[in-house]
């Protein structure tokens, strides 16, 4: 009987403390140079189970920024595939660009060496082709410097339904569902900052995370509607000056904000922003290197 598909995840890890050096992992049972990477657990989220595996096989805590290509191959039917081309049961495994925080790399059952290469150095160590192929998804566009990943609200029920102040309207029983979801997606990109808009709902959507990470929660007036409505320039300015000064942040807003933003930054006609969702901008050098949307992030 035939296995199901695959799907795994994993990580192009880079560190600039001096030159810019990715990990290259030594797999002695399978005798190639490959990229960290492994299955998704049940239940387990992509970015989850890439940042798991990512720790698991270098000892690296990371910071996740931009969403790199999936590749497609078979593996060798009985339970233990050799990660070649060319066998019985189809396997995705999608990477993501992580930069390396702190971590140190200890020999396992499944890895038997880590070495941080020059990217050069790293393409030609890497045995297989379709390795190569995410390296060059790596290289494709500038490292990212800062991210900032923008938040529209969970979702608070109707307005119509709701008798006092609008901005006063928090978060309703699948919103704050959302909030706790949200709270633990959020940590895989390592925000040294939450800010958000001054609603009620917005506040209560990245609150939990903000708790859970020992984080102050700033409020910013900015990020409303009516300001992005009335200052465009000013909303957007406001959140480039959080990417220039913060490694990685969260921004939580509305469901005009956060189009808008995405929009004028990518160059978007249409962005589309369901309540809960992320938007994770990557910047570099001030620009704009990478606008990924994750629709499912409160889930």
């Amino acid at each position: 009987m035939k296995s199901g598909p695959i799907r795994a995840a994993g990580g192009v890890v880079w560190r600039d403390d001096g030159p810019l050096r990715v990990a290259v992992i030594y797999r002695a049972r399978y005798d190639d140079w490959t990229l960290p990477k492994g299955k998704l657990e049940a239940g387990e989220r992509e970015l989850d189970a890439a940042v798991r595996e990512v720790r698991e096989e270098t000892g690296a805590t990371v910071a996740v920024t931009r969403r790199l290509i999936a590749i497609e191959y078979t593996v060798a039917a009985g339970g233990r595939g050799t990660d070649r081309p060319g066998n019985d049961i189809p396997k995705t495994v999608q990477f993501w660009a992580m930069r390396y925080l702190s971590g140190e790399f200890s020999a396992s059952a499944e890895v038997d060496d880590l070495v941080w290469l020059p990217l050069d150095d790293a393409r030609h160590r890497l045995t297989h082709v379709i390795d190569r192929a995410v390296l060059d998804s790596f290289t494709a566009r500038p490292v990212p410097q800062s991210v900032v990943v923008l938040v529209r609200h969970a979702k608070a029920g109707k307005r119509s339904l709701w008798n006092g102040d609008d901005q006063l309207r928090p978060l309703d029983k699948a919103g704050r569902r959302q909030a706790r979801g949200l709270a633990t997606f959020l940590p895989a990109f390592a925000p040294a900052r939450v800010v958000s808009a001054d609603r009620t709902r917005c506040v209560q959507t990245v609150e939990p995370f903000a708790n859970v990470a020992g984080l102050e929660l700033e409020i910013t007036p900015a990020f409303t509607d009516e300001a992005y409505v009335e200052r465009p320039g000013v909303t957007r300015g406001e959140l480039l000056e959080i990417a220039k000064a913060t490694p990685a942040a969260v921004i939580c807003s509305q469901g005009t904000t956060v189009p808008g933003l995405v929009g004028d930054l990518a160059g978007l006609d249409s962005v589309t922003a369901r309540k809960g969702s992320a938007w994770v901008l990557c910047f570099s050098d001030g620009n704009l290197v990478s606008a990924d949307y994750y629709g499912k992030a409160a889930r």
